[in-house]
């Protein structure tokens, strides 16, 4: 791996239990600042696939697969009601590792990768495990909505299949970054011929690959339409992006440090391209059942950060990200570190004003699917679980995530680094 990379897990090695696995750029939330690593114009158009082609609408048997999943199940069927008093799982993930090879090479990237990932033969354990454990995918959003008034968050009942349990799902930091590139993950997501989601990488010999298999959103979109008893109504998942590094692999993000004209126009020229290259992937996700979250602009700590810190990176956001994949009420902490210290107990500026550009759902993570309807702001806070290196090595987690999974069998030793079990 190139040693440049080297600085860019720097943060993920440091973070703690609740870290989201990116590297975070130097006061991203400014805004003038550039994040560390922004890349170069020219730099930008290495993971392009290699034709430059008008997106294909999707086949007659992309949109019949599909419709299949919306329609799988019958209002007459959804015979079980999960109240409110009743738990709804919440399960995240990052990026997954499709080359382990790349990942876990002994250099210093090494190690967070291993903590904060799972490799795609672990994520495939899982999601076979929840499924024969009864889950059901459904969407947060349909689990908490505000009353008619907007002046509560309600928990809604939801009406599910006879014996099934609600699973919401999410994905953090899909955006691909550059050292994801260089160290045995997917490069972005693209529209196949066929209309339907793809991602592109390379293997470890330089191969382009295009696959369904290789990637945390292709793999769990294959799986539904293979079963598509385990997602009600057409549910996917959550995308929770950040937009330092542009977002699922085009770098769509700008570059306030650019100053001379020549290379600001290069880099906005390539931007653009970038921009149009993303729409018909963002449109295509939402057409199948996934919807799109914030996780900070510059995948700031909410809690050390200052108000204007916070807004000046919540308003990037909203330019960079959320003018590309719509308005959206769903936040999650980076970090897993809440704002004003703690949201649960006090709603204090940061938080007031998170909410006053229109967030109304708002999760960190811990050890079990918390969730709390505020009665201060119509908002809920919450709480999701972490798949991931540590808590597949973790003893204590072993019984934790049980109900999913058994951590023993999910983790894939022959791949991973000998790091040993913790506590």
């Amino acid at each position: 791996m190139k040693k440049q990379s080297m600085a860019l897990l720097a943060a993920l090695l440091l973070a703690g239990l609740t870290a989201c696995g990116s590297p975070v750029p130097k006061e991203s939330g400014a805004p003038d600042s550039t994040p560390a690593g922004t890349p170069e114009p020219a730099a930008q158009t290495e993971t392009l696939p290699p034709e430059d082609t008008a997106p294909p609408a999707p086949s007659s048997d992309a949109y019949a697969q599909e419709e299949a999943v919306k329609t799988y199940w019958s209002q007459d069927q959804l015979t079980q009601e999960w109240g409110p008093d009743q738990v709804v799982e919440h399960l995240f993930f990052h990026p997954v590792v499709c080359y382990p090879e790349l990942a876990f090479d002994g250099d210093n990237m090494e190690k967070g990768i291993d903590d904060w990932m799972v490799t795609v033969s672990e994520y495939n354990k899982i999601l076979q495990s929840v499924y024969e454990k009864g889950f059901i995918v459904v969407d947060i959003r349909d689990v908490w909505s505000l009353n008619e008034d907007g002046t509560q968050m309600v928990r809604n009942t939801l009406k599910l299949p006879a014996g099934k349990k609600p699973l919401v799902i999410s994905f953090d930091d899909v955006n691909y970054y550059p050292y994801m590139l260089e160290n045995g993950f997917t490069h972005k997501l693209i529209l196949g011929d066929d209309g339907n989601i793809w991602s592109y990488g390379l293997d470890p010999q330089g191969n382009e690959v295009v696959s369904q298999d290789l990637d945390a959103i292709t793999i769990l979109d294959k799986f539904i339409r293979e079963h598509p008893d385990f997602s009600l109504n057409g549910a996917k998942g959550c995308f929770c992006l950040t937009g330092y590094e542009g977002i699922l692999g085009y770098r769509t993000q700008t570059d306030r440090d650019v100053t001379d004209p020549v290379q600001l126009a290069a880099f906005e020229e390539n931007r653009q391209r970038e921009i149009e290259a993303v729409k018909p992937i963002i449109a295509r996700l939402k057409e199948t059942g996934w919807y799109f979250g914030s996780h900070c602009w510059g995948h700031i700590n909410l809690e050390a950060k200052g108000l204007e810190t916070i807004k000046n990176d919540t308003e990037r956001w909203l330019d960079e990200v959320g003018s590309l994949v719509g308005e959206t009420q769903l936040l999650f902490y980076p970090h897993g570190a809440r704002p004003d210290g703690n949201d649960v107990t006090q709603s204090g500026p940061e938080l007031q004003y998170l909410y006053s550009k229109g967030f109304r759902y708002f999760f960190s993570v811990g050890i079990d699917s918390f969730s709390k309807v505020k009665t201060d702001l119509p908002i809920v806070v919450g709480d999701r679980l972490h798949p991931d290196g540590t808590t597949l090595r973790s003893a204590k987690c072993q019984q934790r995530y049980s109900q999913f999974y058994d951590t023993r069998e999910v983790i894939d030793l022959e791949a991973r680094p000998n790091y040993g079990w913790y506590e």
